[in-house]
Parts: C-alpha cells; structure tokens; sequence
C-alpha cells in the first residue's frame, strides 16, 4: 500500500493535500475505497482508506492503527561535506533507508561544489523532497530532516557531549570506529564525513578542540559516498538496529 505522512495527527477522518493529494488522485489514479499507511507526525501509523476526492484534497477514513515502528533506537546524524555532482542525492537517499534521524550538509575547504544562498536552499528543498520519498519507499514512520548547507567551523563551535561527534579521518592510525563505538554507550551519534579531497589539517584540529572523536575506517580510503554508508551501517549495527542486533532499550 502507498505510504502517506500526515502533517498533523491522527484521527477518524483526515484530509490530504498537496503533492500527495496529486499523486495520489493524479499519477497513481487512485479512487474511493483504496486504502493507504498513513503515518502522522508522532510516528503512529494506520491503514486509512479514501472516502472522497476534490480537485487538491484527497479525504481519507481510519481503518485501524497498525504496529509499524521502524525507526532505530538510536538517532543518528550524517554531517555530509558538500561531495561533487549529484552524489548528494545518493547519499541522502540510501542515508534515510539507513534509519538516520536528520542530514546537515557542510561546507568545508575542500569541497569542489560552491552554492550561493538560493542555490542552496534550492538543493536543500530538492534533497528533502529525496528524503521524503525514500522514507515512505523503505517504510519508515518519521520523516529524516536535511538541514541547511552549514560551515564546518561554524557547525563544529555548536556541538556538545551529547552529539556523539566522530570525525572520519585518513591520517589517523590508531582510533579505529569499532573500537571507539564498543566504548560508548548513548543514544545520539553524529557521524562527519569529508568531500573527495578530504579534512584540511585545520577542520581536523577544529574537530578536535570541539570533542569529536577522530576515527579511521581501516587502511583503503574510500569515496565519500562509500564512507558515508558504510559508516551509517556500521554504527547502526553495532548501536542501532541494523541486523536486528538492538542494544539500547527504547
């Protein structure tokens, strides 16, 4: 069934609009009587069906609520460097069915790609359009914020303790990401990972002085979008869900 998520919360009768209403009277043809998931803004979710359409409203009738939680026990972030072409679209995309909670693009020294202000908000809108879409493939009840492209210094003077930062980096030898996860135990973790070319010395003592680990991920450097998985994979795995391995209690 077509998944929905509602603005609001749930309720007998429920009426969608905009693009959804589109699609679903639109592109997918739908009429009364066919049922859809609808998930609401608290991550409950129900099977609805369709009672009635207007020109930009589709109304829809709450059948029953349905166990449906999908989300992992622990909220994780990915900070991305802007990586070059259209990668951040992949990454977004496989970051959501990864169950990450919200992406923060950064800008950082290395990076290839430059946006002004409206061409940034005009990639952020796209990626969460990418984010909103891959949420309802893969079945998730909340939908993963992406922030506003930031600075890598300026994001960095902002984090605290409790973000769970760890920076991946290729000149670091001795910290690896296993063993610096199996030494904590928390519910939030921010993973940064860097462009193509990589942390400058700089950023990776800012990290650094604002309490990020420094982790490596083994001795093969990876391409930043294969980092990015791999790293989201692997510390759902180990602290999350991924594998069913879950070890933190809700």
């Amino acid at each position: 069934m077509r998944r929905l998520f509602l603005q609001g919360v749930l309720s007998e009768e429920v009426t969608v609009t905009g693009s959804d209403a589109h699609h679903l009277g639109y592109a997918l043809r739908a009429k009364e009587g066919d049922r859809v998931i609808a998930a609401d803004r608290d991550g409950k979710t129900a099977v609805m069906e369709i009672t009635g359409f207007t020109s930009d409203t589709v109304t829809l009738k709450l059948i029953e609520e349905i166990e449906a939680d999908t989300e992992s026990p622990i909220a994780l972030t990915l900070a991305m460097c802007l990586p070059k072409a259209d990668k951040m679209e992949f990454i977004v995309q496989k970051a959501v069915e990864l169950g990450v909670s919200a992406i923060q693009p950064i800008k950082s020294a290395n990076c290839v790609v430059k946006y002004d202000e409206k061409k940034s908000e005009a990639r952020r809108v796209k990626w969460q359009r990418i984010a909103n879409e891959a949420a309802k493939q893969c079945g998730r009840t909340l939908i993963p914020v992406v922030e506003p492209i930031r600075d890598i210094k300026e994001w960095l003077a902002e984090r605290t303790e409790a973000d769970g930062l760890f920076l991946c980096y290729e000149n670091e030898e001795k910290l690896s990401l296993g063993t610096w996860l199996n030494e904590k135990n928390q519910k939030q973790y921010t993973a940064l990972i860097g462009p193509e070319g990589g942390f400058s010395p700089d950023e990776a003592a800012a990290a650094k002085k604002a309490g990020a680990a420094v982790v490596t991920l083994g001795p093969r450097i990876l391409r930043a979008e294969t980092a990015a998985l791999a790293v989201l994979s692997c510390v759902q795995y180990e602290k999350g869900d991924l594998g069913n391995r879950i070890q933190i209690e809700r």
